[in-house]
């Protein structure tokens, strides 16, 4: 169905991503699919990193000619929105709503940490707009339906998920950048701290800096957090902010 005068012209890549753009035309790579082409594209971003990913880089893994990607995907933008989507996958399956709710929205958020840190590339794709593509609708709705059953209005039910989604990429962000600092620096993974704490007790004096002197006598800074334990914690905090305006919805 052709979109009316007043509807949002539908981006290539989204309705690649929903097969509504038909078929390529025949050519001399007949074996070459879609599909494919994202696969080997999301496999070589795994091994090499998103800057290794390029159109003519993505032909070669494929034995083809760059310009035969181009009967499949119009520009490397569209490349990139389809890597991400088939790259978060199924949604984990709703579990808890209602008086459960927290603990399907804690599966959530563990689930898309989980899939950030098998393709810690993904946070490095910018975000053109609000979720479109199949598997990322997929996401959205089963932690929307995790809030059912909580009293929240559904804007409010909106708000909690791209609250929760923005800790986890966030969160993914921070460590992705953490590990590329200390493997740039010759560091070992969870040495970070320690060093850092070092030149903070070097170049921050205690009489401007007590708070923060404060925090290098308790120790804290001794060893690296674990990251899951660090993750629990900004979750649980996250959470007992919903539960708060859960229990006033409820009461109301």
């Amino acid at each position: 169905m052709e979109p009316t005068a007043d509807e949002p012209t539908l981006p290539p890549a989204i309705a690649e991503a929903w097969g509504l753009r038909g078929r390529a035309p025949k050519g001399p790579r007949p074996g070459l699919t879609l599909g494919g082409i994202v696969a080997a594209a999301v496999a070589l971003a795994d091994a090499e990193g998103l800057p290794a990913v390029s159109m003519s880089r993505v032909a070669k893994e494929l034995g083809a000619a760059t310009m035969a990607l181009y009967r499949y995907v119009g520009a490397k933008e569209e490349l990139l929105t389809l890597m991400v989507d088939a790259a978060y996958g199924e949604p984990p399956a709703p579990a808890g709503s209602g008086p459960d709710w927290r603990v399907g929205l804690s599966r959530w958020a563990w689930a898309e940490r989980e899939a950030l840190r098998r393709h810690p590339w993904i946070v490095r794709v910018p975000i053109g707009s609000p979720p479109l593509t199949p598997h990322q609708l997929g996401w959205l709705d089963a932690g929307l339906r995790c809030l059912d059953g909580t009293g929240l209005t559904e804007p409010e039910k909106m708000s909690v998920m791209l609250l929760l989604t923005s800790y986890v990429r966030n969160e993914a962000l921070l460590t992705a950048q953490l590990l590329d600092a200390a493997q740039a620096a010759g560091r070992e993974p969870g040495a970070v701290m320690p060093a850092y704490a070092r030149l903070v007790a070097r170049l921050a004096d205690p009489a401007r800096f007590p708070a923060l002197h404060a925090v290098l006598a308790s120790g804290a800074l001794d060893s690296d957090d674990d990251p899951d334990d660090e993750f629990t914690f900004g979750l649980d905090r996250l959470l007992d902010g919903v539960e708060t305006l859960v229990r006033a919805r409820t009461a109301g």
